[in-house]
């Protein structure tokens, strides 16, 4: 009778069906965590380019990647040589598989060498053989600098391509639970953040509950389902039932909270003996949230058991998939459009426009979508907060609302100056500008002299005049009008102006007639 050989390769009581492997350095302690708080029906491997971290692990099943490539110094943060040295061992890898295998767990730290490189490798290894293949990973920290983010991205979704669901957990939200911590803790609490999420999924199937949850269950929810969400929690108290599913998907396992879309939900409740055990009230609140946060068309597999290590305590296990087209990712819910407030800035110019597109300033203040951009008077939003010095004055010209009116109009328009004068109505003289001071003139009559001109009033306070010059003068005609006598006209008179005073006037004068002489009748 022929015997395949493969049937001795891991026999199956030798063999379990669930595989956890840890590739490159951060995958591999989080196997190590895991393999020291025994965790029960999973078999072990670790995958690393780095020798001396195969040596001083715990774990039975160790694979040396690319021992040609890298002679066991590691890939020196480039995923190009955890790449390379993953297809080197390709066939070892398969073979570490085996034909018992049913599923599979690839947990690894994204950004570094061998596990960006490595982990979609494997993980095509493993899909080969018809293995459902989960994805458990960890993005840097923030602080880790931008090359670690984007080869990490990059890892993350070549990754993506070979495994059937990933779950992707963000070690910045560690750091804000846990920031206060000492290195060596917060490293191990990422450790352990791996740890739950491959523990949580593997004894939702290994464990035997009274209501249970199977290999098939979880092929079902799993198999090419994308991203996927996994958190859990306990509580105790009154409120345990709510305070446990909500804490489940509030929980560092979580690059977010929002399952909102989710097609596939397994749901595993766990309670204490007893009078502890969870009620039906308990298992309708749970369900009823879980519904809420995901939608009611949501599919959930449901598994319930018991531990009396519980002791009143309940465990709430939650691994959400199959998430839409609305919301592929299933972690990041559409950003809100932002208000957007453009400052105006003046230049050193202050006569000179203001330039609209430098650096506007943006509002955090998130505004309802499709609502119009609010505008911004010139008056309102360019307000500086200090004067500004050193700079040079220039007047900038004011247009009058109108056209102006002026009396008289005898001069032909002047050219533009640097300013000038809007009135805001048409100037008019109703009545001849009179001088304060007679003119003190022997045998001349003592009425004053009047002067009509578009200029504001003009003071003569002292004049002399000498007989003998031109023009002729009648008191109480004015300048530039044409006299008329009933009488034969008085002989005329000359004289000559003496202004001990010069004449300011405010704004400009135009004269008639033309010069600084003075006609009178």
């Amino acid at each position: 009778m022929d015997i395949n050989p493969l049937d001795f390769d891991l026999p199956k009581h030798r063999s379990s069906a669930i595989k956890v492997i840890g590739v490159g350095g951060g995958g591999s302690n989080a196997v190590n965590y895991m393999k020291n708080q025994g965790i029960r029906g999973v078999d072990f491997i670790i995958c690393n380019t780095d020798g001396q971290a195969l040596a001083h692990s715990p774990v039975e099943t160790k694979i040396q990647l690319g021992a040609t490539l890298t002679e066991g110094l590691g890939a020196g943060a480039n995923p190009e040589v955890g790449e390379q040295a993953a297809l080197e061992s390709y066939a070892e890898i398969q073979a570490a598989l085996g034909t018992q295998t049913k599923m599979v767990f690839i947990t690894a730290g994204m950004g570094g060498g061998t596990g960006t490189g490595a982990a979609p490798i494997i993980a095509k290894a493993a899909r080969e053989l018809g293995i459902l293949t989960v994805g458990i990973v960890t993005a840097p920290f923030a602080f880790e600098g931008n090359m670690r983010l984007r080869q990490a991205e990059q890892g993350v979704e070549r990754l993506r391509e070979h495994v059937d669901s990933l779950i992707v957990i963000n070690n910045n939200k560690l750091r804000e639970v846990y920031g206060n911590l000492g290195f060596k803790q917060g490293f191990m609490k990422a450790d352990e953040v791996l740890s739950t999420a491959a523990r949580g999924i593997a004894e939702v199937i290994t464990h035997h509950y009274s209501v249970n949850i199977d290999l098939r269950d979880a092929k079902t929810v799993l198999h090419n389902s994308g991203t996927a969400i996994m958190g859990s929690a306990k509580a105790a108290g009154s409120t345990r039932a709510l305070t446990s599913v909500r804490s489940a998907l509030d929980s560092p396992l979580l690059n977010d909270n929002h399952i909102e879309g989710a097609r596939y939900v397994l749901l595993l409740i766990v309670s204490g003996t007893g009078e502890h055990e969870v009620t039906l009230d308990e298992i309708g609140e749970i369900n009823d949230y879980i519904q809420e946060q995901a939608g009611r068309q949501v599919d959930i597999i449901m598994g319930i058991g018991e531990d009396a290590h519980l002791s009143d305590a309940i465990q709430v296990t939650v691994i959400a998939t199959g998430f839409n087209s609305t919301n592929p990712i299933g972690m990041v819910k559409p950003a809100e459009p932002e208000k957007v407030v453009y400052e105006l800035r003046p230049d050193s110019n202050p006569g000179s426009q203001f330039n609209l597109f430098d650096e506007p300033v943006r509002s955090s203040v998130p505004v309802e979508p499709q609502q119009s951009p609010v505008e911004v008077p010139l008056s309102e939003a360019h307000t500086a907060p200090e004067p500004v010095t050193n700079m040079p004055l220039v007047e900038a010209p004011v247009a009058a609302a109108e056209p102006i009116a002026w009396e008289p109009a005898a001069l032909e328009p002047a050219a533009p100056t640097a300013f000038e004068l809007a009135p805001e109505e048409p100037m008019t003289f109703e009545e001849p500008m009179a001088i304060e001071q007679p003119f003190d003139i022997e045998g001349v009559a003592e009425e004053p002299v009047v002067i009509e001109h578009a200029a504001d009033e003009v003071v003569l306070e002292e004049m002399s005049f000498e007989l003998g010059d031109s023009p002729e003068w009648a008191p109480e005609t004015p300048v530039n009008e044409t006299p008329t006598y009933d009488e034969e006209p008085a002989p005329t008179m000359t004289w000559t102006l003496d202004w001990d005073d010069d004449i300011t006037a405010e704004e400009p004068m135009a004269f008639e007639p033309v010069a600084n002489e003075l006609v009178a009748h």
